[in-house]
């Protein structure tokens, strides 16, 4: 069994516990509304609660910003989480490796499938762009790209790959009111398993409140949320058709994985 790791939040000095915590309450700005607040912190079980900001963020809304104590500990030893281990390469070198190893073109479709009409993650990922100053996989030479948009119906988007030989399909879902974008997800899952690709292509799931754990359970390959870079999608791929192609071992560890 591995040994207890305890830890706490920081915040001026190393498991002080202290919090910063931001949040609404739907009264008008006023010393009562403050204190409202701090009770409000206190029945969470924090200590030590100073409001440090109250604004006005409508009428009869006031927006907190608080510091306080908590008195939570946790192991972190004993946090099991997937994680999305690969090694990562620059574009150049991304490039080269599917030249000199796959010999082909890596074929990837991408959609923001069901009644989802928000294009900017799978746009983020697939156009040429790309976001935050990483390219987007139009402009690798090594991948051949087509993002179908928006509001495409699973099984299109499933019929689409097939017709191109697509090594891997990316689905964004960014609307997730009343779970919507795991309803979606179950059903392109149940969809590509109907179309008997489930298994042969690997299945991608991207979006604002998505995790790989998340993606794992819906029963994708992979989960990528906020903050991804295209690049990040681009390796994984690659890994992927390598691994299909007996060319890397599944499961291989790389040096600066997370632990």
């Amino acid at each position: 069994m591995a040994d207890k790791q305890l830890i706490r939040a920081y915040g001026d000095r190393r498991d002080d516990g202290v919090l910063q915590v931001s949040f609404t309450l739907p009264v008008a700005l006023s010393e009562k509304a403050k204190e409202a607040a701090q009770l409000y912190c206190t029945k969470l079980g924090l200590t030590e609660v100073k409001v440090a900001a109250a604004e006005k963020a409508a009428q009869h809304y006031t927006f907190f910003v608080v510091y306080a104590k908590s008195p939570v500990v946790i192991d972190y030893a004993a946090i099991d989480t997937p994680e999305i281990v690969i090694k990562k390469r620059g574009f150049a070198e991304l490039n080269k490796e599917i030249e000199e190893e796959i010999g082909r073109k890596v074929i990837v479709l991408g959609a923001c499938t069901g009644t989802d009409t928000h294009t900017v993650g799978i746009d983020a990922i697939l156009n040429m762009k790309g976001f935050a100053g990483d390219y987007g996989l139009e402009r690798y030479p090594w991948f051949e790209t087509y993002n179908l948009g928006s509001q495409v119906p699973n099984a299109e988007l499933i019929r689409k790959a097939k017709e191109k030989s697509a090594d891997a399909i990316l689905v964004s879902q960014v609307v997730t009111q009343r779970d919507v974008h795991k309803d979606n997800s179950r059903q392109f899952i149940e969809e590509a398993k109907k179309q008997g690709v489930h298994g042969k292509m690997t299945l991608l799931l991207g979006g604002p409140r998505v995790d790989h754990k998340l993606a794992l359970e819906l029963g994708f390959d992979a989960g990528f949320g906020p903050g991804t870079k295209p690049s990040d999608v681009a390796n994984f791929v690659v890994h992927q058709v390598l691994q299909r192609l007996g060319k890397e071992a599944k499961g291989t560890h790389y040096e600066g994985e997370p632990v």
